[in-house]
């Protein structure tokens, strides 16, 4: 059974997004059933070009985003949230809607990053602050996939998440 990790952010433009693509690409490459999602409290409406750029620099796929309310994820046809993951300060200090996992709620867990899109230093010191934070995040996501995920009970879960955090 394919585990859904939905990665919040603000804005879904940058660090979401980030993480989206890592954790995907990853998990492709390391043949596990793990489906990354991300979306925003308050969608930007569109995907910050050095966050696509820093994928494509890493090889990895940067079609098909878009920025999206994390609405989409409380229907009932949404995928079965397992992780939820909120990437930015802001987004982790809102009130989350419900989501549904495919065992009651999902665990949620917080690993904030700072805004890339502020970094000093003009386009050069953003594009850095992009490359860094897309390393950062993909090392995270190799940690969250070296997990045995499908036989992890919450508590055993959210302990692990929780110490990917301080990691």
């Amino acid at each position: 059974m394919t585990t859904h990790v939905l990665i919040l952010c603000t804005h879904n433009s940058a660090r979401s997004v980030l993480a989206e693509g890592m954790l995907n690409h990853l998990a492709a490459r390391l043949g596990r059933d793990v489906r990354a999602h991300s979306a925003g409290s308050a969608p930007g409406g569109r995907i910050n070009p050095f966050a696509l750029e820093a994928l494509r620099n890493a090889g990895v796929a940067a079609d098909g985003f878009r920025s999206k309310s994390w609405d989409e994820f409380t229907t009932s046809d949404a995928p079965p949230l397992s992780i939820v993951i909120t990437v930015c300060d802001s987004a982790a200090a809102e009130t989350c809607p419900v989501f549904f996992g495919g065992n009651g709620q999902p665990v949620k867990v917080h690993w904030g990053y700072p805004d890339p899109s502020n970094a000093e230093g003009g386009e050069e010191g953003r594009r850095r602050a992009f490359e860094l934070t897309r390393q950062a995040l993909g090392y995270r996501m190799l940690q969250l996939l070296a997990l045995p995920l499908s036989t992890m009970e919450r508590p055993q879960l959210q302990q692990a998440l929780e110490a990917i955090a301080g990691s």
